[in-house]
């Protein structure tokens, strides 16, 4: 473990996950705005633009000399609530870097406001308008991560042109929350509490079936689907949801694999800029995605 990785670990414990425990979500919403711009900062010579697709607003990221080839569909993270295209740009900014592709990051609707189907609904919406002048990746973290996979049923089950491949950085897979992690994990994780996480997801879902592969794509029928690509630290609350999601894709003949990273918080690689391990873990993911 690096020291960079030991300090935000402590960082996060102290400052973050307490502060994700309390804050109301408009509160949520600015500071994550806020530190993304603080914390996250996009290889030098990037580009970004405002667009729309199906209807979505959207923002490309990209960077400079990237754009040939399959575009990287990426569905941020922020448990349905908050995060943003912005707040995820600059990470998708050095995947572009790494993979020499153009990126695109969809403003899905956001719960309260807008609960269950809204956010599959838009993510669709973007995935059909993208698919049909290009070959697409899927992404995505957290929530996000989940509504990859979500939109990857979706895809399925509509028997829509798939993509060519589907990644998830700590996906949010089981909207129940029935993984044993969930409770192993509740004092170890450093950046998510399942209280918390569960309100917003009661803010997300509005009493609809937590089962709905839609939402928890755990639940989700993936024969025929295209290979996934996914890790998740071992002491989070979510490692359950990556290790089950895992052997559900392998049990329906998936070429599915799984990284799980030893003490690595929520999300790590959004930290590139200052942690070794987020750079790691993106330079795999990096040649993953050529070899697709």
């Amino acid at each position: 473990m690096s020291w960079q990785l030991r300090l935000l670990n402590r960082h996060l414990r102290w400052f973050e996950r307490p502060s994700l425990a309390r804050h109301d979500k408009d509160r949520l919403r600015r500071a994550f705005a806020f530190k993304s711009r603080l914390y996250f900062h996009p290889p030098i010579g990037s580009s970004f633009r405002i667009d729309s697709l199906g209807g979505v607003p959207v923002q490309w990221a990209r960077a400079r000399g990237a754009g040939t080839g399959p575009v990287i569909l990426y569905l941020h993270g922020g448990a349905y609530v908050f995060g943003s295209s912005t707040t995820h740009r600059a990470m998708l900014a050095k995947i572009s870097s790494l993979t020499g592709l153009a990126t695109c990051l969809p403003d899905y609707r956001l719960a309260p406001e807008h609960p269950f189907p809204a956010q599959i609904e838009d993510a669709l919406c973007c995935y059909r308008a993208l698919r049909a002048g290009h070959d697409v990746i899927l992404g995505g973290d957290s929530a996000g991560g989940g509504l990859a996979l979500a939109l990857l049923h979706e895809i399925l089950a509509q028997a829509l042109a798939p993509p060519k491949g589907v990644f998830a950085f700590s996906p949010l897979t089981d909207v129940s929350f029935s993984g044993a992690s969930v409770r192993e994990n509740a004092a170890r994780d450093s950046v998510l509490t399942a209280d918390r996480i569960g309100e917003m997801m009661e803010m997300f879902l509005r009493a609809q079936d937590a089962k709905d592969p839609r939402a928890s794509p755990l639940f989700g029928r993936f024969v025929g689907a295209p290979p996934v690509w996914m890790t998740v630290g071992d002491t989070e609350i979510l490692r359950d949801d990556a290790v089950r999601m895992q052997a559900a894709l392998v049990a329906q003949g998936v070429q599915s694999e799984l990284h799980l990273e030893p003490d690595h918080p929520h999300v790590w690689p959004i930290f590139h800029n200052i942690l070794p391990e987020a750079g790691k873990t993106l330079d795999h993911l990096a040649s993953w995605i050529k070899a697709l």
